[in-house]
This record gives structure tokens, C-alpha cells and sequence, in this order.
């Protein structure tokens, strides 16, 4: 590729950044608005967990009551947490993946999306533009 080549690219990348940039706040406010709410297979733990997995709301059916069992009821609320978080990880992963370099996805997958932004200032050409 020539001098000229090379300047069409690099304006080409340029631009493309800069598009990627202007989105970050939809960006930002769609990964903040994911969660996911399970109910455990026997319909007596329903969890809801935001976008970094955090539980939210922890729901327990009356019907607990009936067979006291606490290790069988920690096993099932750990599993419905788990499941919860496996769901909003992935939808996280789908909102980003187009946009962010493997590398950078599990670097930055705890939506630092100015970190992603630097890093990507200081790897272009013409370095930290800000």
C-alpha cells in the first residue's frame, strides 16, 4: 500500500473511531438497562440481577416454608443467581462484541468504556488525540 493508501486508511479507521465514540452514551445506557429475572425449576426462587451480575431482587415463594430445607434452599437461590448472571453476561457480550476487540471485551467487561476509549487513542496513529 502507498503513502496515499496508507493516509485513506488511517482516515478511514479515523473515522470510524470517532463514529464509535459518538455512541458510547447509548452505549453506556444500554449495558446499564440489562438484567435478567430466573425462577428456579421448582418455581420457589425467583432472582433478578443487573448488568454486572449484581443481584437485585431475591423473591422466595411461601411454599419454603412447608420443607425446611436450608442447604437445598441455598443450593437452588446459588443456582437461580448463577443462571441470572450467565444471562446478562451473554447479553452484555452481545451489545459489545461488534464494537470491542476480544482482548479489550474481557479487559474492559467491567464497562470502564473511557479505559476502552484511551486504549484505542493511544493504538491509532497520531496517539492521544484528547
Amino acid at each position: 500500500m502507498d503513502v496515499h493508501g496508507l493516509r485513506a486508511r488511517a482516515d478511514e479507521l479515523m473515522a470510524q473511531f470517532d463514529r464509535m465514540r459518538s455512541g458510547a452514551a447509548d452505549l453506556q445506557q444500554q449495558l446499564r438497562a440489562v438484567s435478567a429475572t430466573v425462577t428456579s425449576d421448582d418455581g420457589l426462587v425467583t432472582v433478578t440481577v443487573g448488568p454486572r451480575g449484581q443481584v437485585t431482587k431475591v423473591e422466595l415463594d411461601p411454599r419454603i416454608y412447608r420443607r425446611p430445607n436450608a442447604a437445598q434452599l441455598s443450593v437452588t437461590v446459588t443456582e437461580t443467581i448463577r443462571a441470572a448472571t450467565a444471562q446478562t453476561m451473554a447479553e452484555v457480550e452481545r451489545i459489545c462484541r461488534p464494537l470491542v476487540p476480544d482482548a479489550q471485551f474481557q479487559a474492559h467487561i467491567d464497562f470502564d468504556l473511557e479505559g476502552i476509549f484511551r486504549q484505542l487513542d493511544t493504538d491509532l496513529p497520531g496517539g492521544d488525540r484528547n
